[in-house]
């Protein structure tokens, strides 16, 4: 059988949101591991005051493409950009970008998605079901439902929203439910495979570990832990923390493609790409882990020293809220009125509650997934392509994987310099001694 890099040789690739977390990480591993891939087909939409050439271009001058620039300078010849709105009918091409991408297209990965959980109805329909051709029976026909969408406006989508997703715990779960079952439909004459990514966080390993660049997700809790803002929220310490590296979600994505492309299998693969299952851990050691290393490596700044409580009682937790999140930052902005700036510390924990009320559905609860479709592919890997697409997670370190994700955050995320260091501590010292 061929090897991962050898599939992709001379191949060309369509790949929708580059510029989103989990696109950029997939841009970036394929063109280094993957160099003799022809051409990257790349849809973007336009903004107003940047073109898709330009806000690629943005994408590639960052810190994720420096070990791509190194290793092979020239890759910015093979990736195209080409103007698409994939929320407008025929996804906005005009007709001569559309003959390219249907004469040259090997491959699709469709990485785009609203990751608003609290997105409108309508909004998350187009952008996690509309657009994707391709297991669940759905509580409702997909067809049916973006017909009805069209001429509801958004109080009567808001209105019915809740009786939509059911006991699904948001529009993002529940849209994605939908788009496999379109896939499903759409797709069953094409070598189509679907990846299930649980929470996706910062790099494990590639391009270099820690690797994140936004507040989405754990990230944001993770700074806030650290700043000692966030104190308290609704979790279970037993419940499992199935935090997936963006790496380990790419490398899946790469190695389902070239299995699904090579051996034609009759039915869609579906990967539940998870760790939970495979090599345990929990949130109450996460968040050990996370105030462990905050306390070692502060952040610049904190407002607070880091101590978080997690906590599954509903009464418990409104407590906690009340005394050691709202009363500070209301006492904190009444200070900043006082010294003659502008209140900000209010606002910042009623962001964060959001975040918080979002996350609580996955921080409270576990689940067992099946992978028995990621051990054959693990299998199917020769001993080079295990290497260089490691999903093997077997081999995962928990403690030092959330180290890096906190150093990451500091890092990559706050831009915050490893110089700083001893002024970051020496200010977290004096906080421990009055908070």
């Amino acid at each position: 059988m061929v090897s991962i890099p050898e599939y992709y040789e001379g191949k060309n690739v369509l790949l929708t949101g580059a510029t989103a977390f989990l696109g950029k990480v997939l841009l970036e591993k394929s063109l280094r591991s993957c160099p003799k891939v022809n051409s990257v087909y790349v849809l973007v939409r336009q903004k107003a005051r940047q073109t898709p050439q330009e806000r690629v271009e943005e994408i590639l001058s960052g810190k994720l493409f420096d070990r791509l620039r190194d290793e092979n300078p020239d890759f910015r010849e093979k990736i195209i950009a080409i103007n698409s709105e994939l929320i407008q009918p025929k996804i906005a091409l005009n007709e001569e970008d559309k003959e390219v991408i249907i004469d040259s297209t090997n491959i699709i990965f469709y990485c785009t998605a609203t990751v608003r959980f609290n997105e409108n109805s309508s909004d998350a329909v187009q952008l996690n079901v509309i657009q994707i051709e391709v297991v669940y029976p759905p509580p409702v026909d997909p067809k049916k439902l973006t017909d009805s969408l069209e001429w509801m406006d958004d109080g009567l989508v808001n209105d019915i929203t809740p009786k939509l997703i059911g006991d699904r715990p948001n529009t993002y779960i529940y849209t994605k439910a939908l788009a496999e079952y379109v896939v499903q439909q759409g797709g069953a004459k094409l070598n189509v495979a679907i990846i299930r990514p649980l929470i996706v966080g910062a790099s494990w390993k590639e391009p270099f570990p820690g690797w994140i660049d936004n507040f989405n997700g754990p990230s944001g809790l993770f700074i806030a832990a650290g700043k000692g803002i966030l104190r308290t929220m609704r979790a279970s310490n037993s419940a499992l923390a199935d935090l997936v590296p963006v790496d380990v979600v790419v490398n899946m994505s790469l190695a389902a493609a070239w299995y699904s492309g090579v051996n034609r299998p009759r039915n869609i693969m579906v990967y539940n790409c998870t760790i939970g299952s495979t090599n345990p851990f929990h949130w109450g050691e996460v968040e050990y882990h996370v105030i462990s290393t905050f306390k070692r490596n502060p952040l610049e700044q904190a407002f607070r020293w880091p101590n978080v409580n997690l906590t599954s009682n509903h009464l418990l937790y409104h407590y906690w809220i009340a005394v050691s999140h709202k009363a500070p930052a209301f006492l904190y902005d009444i200070y900043l009125r006082m010294t003659g700036r502008s209140p900000r510390m209010m606002k910042a924990i009623t962001c964060l509650h959001k975040a918080i009320m979002f996350l609580d559905y996955f921080t409270s609860n576990s689940w067992v997934w099946n992978t028995d479709d990621v051990n054959i592919l693990i299998n199917q890997l020769n001993p080079e392509d295990k290497k260089t697409f490691n999903i093997d997670v077997r081999q995962f370190h928990w403690a030092e994987y959330i180290e890096n994700y906190c150093m990451g955050t500091k890092k990559y995320v706050l831009n915050e310099e490893m110089s700083g260091l001893p002024a970051a501590r020496k200010h977290l010292n004096k906080l421990q001694n009055i908070c």
